[in-house]
C-alpha cells in the first residue's frame, strides 16, 4: 500500500489526510470562494468525506494523489494539493497525465501557499519515473489559479469543456521548475 510522502517546505508540511482533517476540509469546500470555480456549489460533509477517501485511494492505485497542505508554524490545516486521474473524459483532450489540481483556505489566499506547496509536489513529481508532463484545468475568471499555474511553469494549451462548462488546459514538462 502506498501513501502520501511528507515533504517539507519553509512554511509549509505535505502529508497524507487524516480523519482529523474533515471538518477544517468541509469548513473549505463550503466557503463559496473555494467553490465558484470549482464546484459550483458547496460540498456536503459526506461529500468531503467521499473526496479525502479518494484522495487516499489516488496514491494505492497510482502511485501518486493529494497531500493535506498545513501550517507548519500552527499545524493548521489550509488546504489539500497535488495529482490525480479523475478520468475526465475532456473534449479533444487526451489527458493521460497527472492532473494537478489546488485548494486553499480564502483565509490562507494570497500568501504563496498555493506556489510554495505546488512546487514541493511538482518537484516531488518530476523524481518519480516516467513522469515527463502534468497539467491543469482552470475555469475562465479564476485568475488566482492561473497566477499559481503561470509561477509553476504551466502554460495554457487549449480551452475545451468539462461537461457542460469551458474550461482551459495547461501543461507542464518535467523540470521546468528551477
Amino acid at each position: 500500500m502506498s501513501t502520501a510522502p511528507q515533504i517539507l517546505t519553509k512554511r509549509l508540511c505535505l502529508r497524507a489526510h487524516c480523519e482529523r482533517d474533515h471538518s477544517s476540509a468541509t469548513e473549505i469546500w463550503q466557503h463559496p470562494d473555494v467553490y465558484a470555480f470549482i464546484t459550483g456549489s458547496p460540498l456536503s460533509p459526506q461529500d468531503v468525506w467521499m473526496r479525502l477517501l479518494r484522495y487516499g485511494g489516488l496514491w494505492d492505485m497510482l502511485g501518486y494523489g493529494y497531500w493535506a497542505l498545513e501550517e507548519r508554524e500552527t499545524g493548521k490545516y489550509i488546504g489539500q494539493l497535488g495529482f490525480a486521474d479523475f478520468k475526465r473524459g475532456l473534449v479533444g483532450f487526451d489527458g493521460h497525465y497527472p492532473e494537478a489540481g489546488w485548494v486553499i483556505h480564502p483565509d490562507a489566499a494570497g500568501k504563496g501557499y498555493a506556489t510554495e506547496g505546488m512546487q514541493a509536489a511538482c518537484n516531488w513529481l518530476d523524481a518519480q519515473p516516467d513522469r515527463a508532463r502534468s497539467f491543469c484545468i482552470i475555469s475562465p475568471g479564476n485568475q488566482a489559479s492561473v497566477n499559481v499555474a503561470q509561477k509553476l511553469d504551466y502554460g495554457f494549451v487549449l480551452d475545451t469543456t468539462f461537461g457542460t462548462e469551458k474550461t482551459g488546459v495547461y501543461f507542464r514538462d518535467s523540470g521546468s521548475l528551477s
